[in-house]
């Protein structure tokens, strides 16, 4: 905040679904996000907040389909997103556990919710 300083994370991943159903994201897309993020233009986006990870994804994005921006969107099978983000939450927050010590700054509150 000092700073103003923006970071963005960008799925260079599977969407759709797990391995196997989803598929590799698109170039195309990819490009758009980062073209969108050196331009700045992202910061013209509305964006709500990810109900596990707490970050915020912008609803919209020239040339992006918002699928593609709100994951669980492109699964078809809803539960099983629900189920993967959850499996997923809980490995980070296992992770973290591992450098939570005295001195150090905790920062496991900033990473994923119990539940959505």
């Amino acid at each position: 905040e000092k700073h103003d300083t923006h970071v963005s994370l960008v799925n260079t991943g599977w969407t759709g679904g797990p391995y196997g159903v989803g598929s590799r994201m698109s170039i195309k897309n990819t490009r758009h996000c980062i073209d969108a993020i050196l331009d700045g233009s992202i910061q013209d986006s509305e964006f709500v907040e990810d109900p596990i990870f707490q970050f915020a994804v912008p609803k919209t994005l020239e040339g992006v389909p918002s699928a593609v921006l709100q994951p669980r969107d492109a699964w078809a099978d809803k539960d099983a997103y629900d189920a993967t983000a959850r499996k997923l939450a809980g490995m980070f927050r296992e992770n973290f556990e591992k450098y939570v010590q005295p001195g150090f700054t905790d920062y496991s509150p900033y990473g994923p919710r119990e539940q959505a």
